[in-house]
């Protein structure tokens, strides 16, 4: 079986199934979904009824179980990124989720609603951006892992085939996995960045690409997923690739990222930043050499670069950080402790040059994949960096975009596009284009996680720290802690209902979306508003005397600040939880 899928398609539908015709040059098959059996099988187009009401899709992204029934999520828009070694790279932009069902008659009201919730949950996930796929190319896999593969690897589907960290559709093709006869009917949807850009440099044109692959397992939104897993899983685990095409020759460098590997959390309590809490009598080790063992395995050596304060509230976390690392004793695992925020205070960013030098022999060892226009391996990768702050993103993506450029200046002088003792920093041109991708790929990380844009791409895209920048750090931090409070919680929800974290039982006696809120959480924000609210109206409507005016303004005042602070003493009563699957609590 060839690793392709079908590139286009007709979606027909009847009342009682839907049809998806392959179209390619010389294709015949037809999947055909039952819309009442929900029986999955394969038809030829003379299958398909002439009253059936036909459109045009761009793939099939799956099935998914809610309240109402069956549903069946198709691509309808797409956009092309561009073209990786003559394969197509497309990201989905739009989608339909069509339901089995002709009619809703057959649920109660609260079912109705719960079914309506779900839909919007989906509906929000699929309208987060970055979304990518190729039917064409395995996007799940490195150029390393694809150049060490066994030619039953090279027959194998997409779908088969694909790395599942990296699949996040993968719940929702479980049906048509377990067919391989459908298999060019499945396509794997990867959630991340992608930018290829055709640049030149001294009059020699090449291609430069990033990717970056977010991890399915583990994942979620800023505070209510940290640490890792009992599988060593880590929250927000990001592996970025960067690749060079010139003359026929391609050259790779990974690194990765994600969240300090222990067990700790840092639920929202209406604080700016909340106090981290790390497990008490969990068994950090277990977890932390699960993670490593499947690192080393997939990447090889680590080199560790731990970002967060070494002072406040985050030292706790660095210092688990190192002595896990020092308990573990691993010669392929090194770590590095660089405290960014002290380094880099009073905007001094050119001292990230002390980490560049102290990491550069180890990126020398680690060294970058390369592979010659005749398909022969010059060059392994022998290692990573794995880097990370708290969130991992606005410092990691900072580092990681220097590493990375280090890395490219040697490959580029390898391969004879720079010459000499060029500085890729010189080449003006390429500079705009490396710093834009790099600071777009930290907008859409972050985006991914925490809700906003990314901070600190001022750095990123022109290589210093200026006032704007830290003006919109300011507006982007003010919307990250809003949704943090007070959205996250659906958020959440909505991402473990589409990774399967979560499924639908529609003959539960319980909805988890029917858990009432506390009499607190609707009463005292209201007083506070109107304890305000009155206080404003007493200024602009004096009385006769300013004693009874001040008498007034006092009292509304001392009402709105009180429950003001009796709502941030309760803030984990007030801020948007997950209510589908129990996150974990550590006190």
């Amino acid at each position: 079986m060839a690793a392709t899928t079908y590139e286009q398609l007709k979606l027909h539908i009847t009342p009682e199934k839907f049809y998806v015709e392959a179209c390619d040059d010389g294709a015949g098959d037809v999947l055909t979904i039952d819309r009442v059996s929900t029986e999955v099988t394969l038809a030829a187009k003379k299958d398909v009824p002439p009253s059936a009401v036909t459109r045009p899709i761009f793939g099939v992204l799956g099935t998914i179980h809610l309240v109402a029934g069956n549903y069946l999520i198709v691509i309808t828009k797409k956009t092309k990124i561009g073209e990786f070694f003559n394969h197509v790279i497309w990201k989905a932009t739009d989608f339909d989720i069509l339901s089995y069902k002709k009619t809703m008659l057959h649920l109660t009201d609260i079912q109705l609603q719960d079914n309506k919730t779900f839909l919007a949950m989906l509906n929000h996930v699929l309208s987060v951006d970055g979304f990518y796929f190729s039917t064409t190319y395995d996007l799940t896999h490195t150029l390393q892992r694809l150049s060490n593969t066994s030619p039953e690897f090279q027959e194998m589907s997409l779908l088969e085939r694909a790395d599942q960290r990296f699949v996040w559709n993968g719940h929702l093709l479980r049906e048509l996995s377990a067919q391989p006869e459908v298999h060019r009917f499945a396509l794997p949807v990867l959630h991340g960045f992608i930018t290829m850009r055709s640049c030149s440099i001294n009059g020699k044109y090449f291609d430069w690409i990033l990717i970056s692959r977010r991890s399915c397992f583990r994942a979620g939104v800023r505070y209510y997923v940290r640490g890792i897993d009992s599988e060593g899983h880590a929250a927000n685990f990001v592996e970025t690739e960067q690749i060079v095409h010139y003359n026929g020759s391609r050259a790779s460098f990974v690194q990765t990222r994600g969240s300090i590997p222990v067990f700790w959390s840092q639920r929202p309590n209406l604080k700016y930043k909340p106090i981290p809490q790390i497990n008490k009598v969990a068994n950090h080790m277990d977890g932390f050499q699960r993670h490593f063992d499947s690192q080393v395995i997939i990447y090889g050596k680590q080199v560790i670069i731990n970002l967060v304060n070494q002072k406040g509230s985050e030292k706790p976390l660095e210092q688990t950080f190192a002595s896990m690392v020092s308990s573990l004793g691993s010669g392929m695992i090194r770590y590095i402790a660089f405290d960014f925020h002290k380094e880099c205070k009073n905007m001094r960013w050119d001292r990230l040059s002390i980490l560049l030098d102290q990491v550069a022999e180890m990126q020398d060892e680690l060294s970058y994949f390369l592979v010659d226009s005749a398909g022969r391996v010059v060059a392994n990768q022998e290692g990573v960096f794995r880097s990370n702050c708290m969130d991992c993103l606005d410092r990691t993506n900072v580092i990681q975009s220097l590493l990375a450029r280090r890395s490219l200046q040697a490959q580029l002088q390898r391969l004879g596009v720079l010459h000499v003792g060029q500085k890729l920093e010189e080449q003006h041109e390429f500079e705009k284009i490396y710093k834009n991708a790099w600071a777009d790929n930290a907008n859409a990380c972050a985006k991914q996680y925490a809700g906003t844009g990314a901070l600190k791409t001022d750095f990123t895209r022109t290589g210093k720290r200026t006032q704007l920048g830290l003006i919109m750090d300011g507006w982007n931090s003010l919307i990250r802690y809003y949704k943090n409070n007070f959205s996250d919680g659906f958020r959440q929800d909505s991402i473990d209902l589409f990774l399967g974290n979560y499924s639908v039982d529609e003959l539960e006696s319980h909805s988890p979306l029917s858990v009432p809120r506390d009499w607190k959480f609707l009463a005292l924000p209201i007083i506070m508003v109107v304890a305000f609210s009155m206080c404003i109206i007493c200024l602009l409507m004096a009385g006769d005397t300013w004693t009874e005016t001040l008498a007034y303004v006092l009292f509304w005042g001392v009402a709105s600040i009180g429950t003001f602070f009796i709502i941030l003493y309760n803030g984990k009563d007030f801020v948007d939880a997950p209510r589908l699957v129990q996150k974990e609590k550590i006190d």
